[in-house]
């Protein structure tokens, strides 16, 4: 995990134990889709794939997240959100998650939708194209 003063590795600048740790800890809700998109991208750049899977609509969880001990996830940019806010029930996110793999760098670009499901935010999957 990320030491208490390191920035979170989703971005915003704040330290990781004011960001996302909370979240990932279960002792807060992501408010919005994009913060959950956030804290997602965290999780991976942590390697914390029990939360991942928390995160994740029951329809459409898989029954096991191995992560790739070979990929570091570098950078998050959010490109665009729809709805997602505070009083929606759904919203999208589309993202670019940079990263390294083999010492060589990549992107992963996402158009995700978010869903709540027992009044918190969960990521149901990623759209076509």
């Amino acid at each position: 995990m990320a030491k208490r003063n390191t920035a979170c590795p989703c971005g915003t600048s704040r330290p990781y134990e004011d960001c996302c740790a909370p979240v990932h800890r279960g002792v807060a809700t992501a408010a919005t889709a994009e913060a959950l998109m956030r804290s997602r991208f965290s999780a991976f750049a942590l390697g914390d794939a029990d939360y991942l899977r928390r995160s994740w609509h029951s329809g459409t969880r898989p029954d096991r997240l191995e992560l790739d001990p070979g990929t570091r996830w570098t950078r998050l940019e959010v490109v665009e959100t729809g709805q997602g806010g505070l009083f929606d029930s759904t919203g999208t996110v589309r993202f670019r998650a940079h990263y390294r793999e083999g010492g060589r760098p990549g992107v992963l670009t996402e158009h995700s939708r978010f869903a709540r499901e027992d009044g918190r935010w969960v990521y149901v999957d990623a759209l076509p194209g």
